[in-house]
């Protein structure tokens, strides 16, 4: 199996992690200095996911060299390749992503909420402006956030209305974009990977306990076994029938649990998955074949504590 990996940057456990299921890998970033780049069978630039014919130049690489699996790595592609998805099939490439209207329901904040909430799962209330929040009584410290930012972009914390109402206005003529005002979560924070198949049948959720964040980042985490949990994962994999991985960020309150994302792709959280047993790339590669993949694939041991770590590699002589 040839499995494309696109926008690699620095996911060098990514390429391994493929590698060591099998497959051939073939990576692509936009610039050839990128260090996952290095360990693949097969590097490749690309224009940036900014560009016209971003899409075009990964269906060209899919068709030159036999790729049989897509695995997209940043949320900005995720609405270019759902709108596509057909065309890679076309070109004999299975496209990891899942349909637009399912994209822009995770991508959307709002649209996140308003679909947790439907399914009773509890959301932060969301609002749309400083007058809204103070309005409704929101308690400080707030958070303010892009409606469509990814990895904590952008993110600002308010104390009061003043910070509240200049944060706001600051970020909006940042981004350009809708913001997002939300009470601050105070608690224990989870990651779940709620794994799906190629036809949106859920399969199984793993659940991580974040331990340290950096960059918006999960920097430390230990892996859990909760039925509660994975309950949580098997509610929302049935009914939003993504396909392959979601990533899913929670917080654990004295007042329950709060889901705060929905990140329709494999994660980075997914490592902590895989250093405890878990196989997701070979499965995908599995399905990608027309194969069943194994039970064991989808266990993880609980209780192993796995931290990201500094990886240096030499780009040239």
């Amino acid at each position: 199996m040839n499995a494309l990996l696109t926008c690699a940057g620095r996911r060098s456990w990514l390429v391994a992690a493929f590698k060591e299921a099998g497959c051939r890998v073939l990576a692509c970033d936009s610039s050839l200095d990128a260090p996952a780049l290095h360990g693949a069978d097969a590097a490749f630039a690309t224009p940036p996911v900014s560009a016209e014919n971003y899409t075009d130049a990964l269906l060209a690489l899919c068709e030159e060299h036999k790729a049989g699996l897509l695995v997209p790595a940043l949320e900005p592609e995720l609405p270019l390749l759902a709108a596509n998805k057909k065309r890679f099939a076309e070109a004999g490439a299975l496209a990891l992503v899942s349909s637009p209207e399912i994209v822009e329901i995770c991508y959307d904040k709002l649209a996140s909420a308003r679909f947790l909430t439907g399914l009773g799962i509890a959301a932060p209330a969301s609002y749309l402006s400083p007058e809204a929040a103070l309005e409704a009584g929101t308690r400080f410290p707030m958070i303010i956030k892009p409606r469509r930012g990814v990895s904590s972009t952008g993110i600002e914390f308010a104390e009061n209305a003043e910070e509240l109402r200049l944060a706001c206005g600051l970020l909006k003529m940042r981004t350009g974009d809708d913001i997002l005002i939300q009470e601050r979560l105070r608690g224990t924070e989870y990651g779940l990977d709620i794994v799906n198949d190629m036809e949106g049948r859920h399969v199984c959720t793993f659940a991580k306990r974040k331990l340290r964040m950096h960059a918006g980042q999960t920097d430390r985490a230990v892996t859990v076994k909760d039925e509660g949990l994975e309950n949580l994962g098997r509610i929302i994999g049935e009914n939003l029938n993504h396909v392959g991985m979601l990533d899913c960020d929670l917080f654990v309150t004295e007042a329950g649990c709060t889901v705060i994302d929905l990140n329709p792709r494999m994660g980075g959280g997914y490592p902590y998955a895989h250093a405890a047993g878990a196989n997701f790339p070979a499965a995908l590669a599995a399905w990608a074949g027309g194969q069943t993949p194994r039970p064991e694939w989808f266990k993880m041991k609980p209780g192993v504590k796995t931290a990201r770590a500094d990886l240096y590699v030499q780009l040239s002589e």
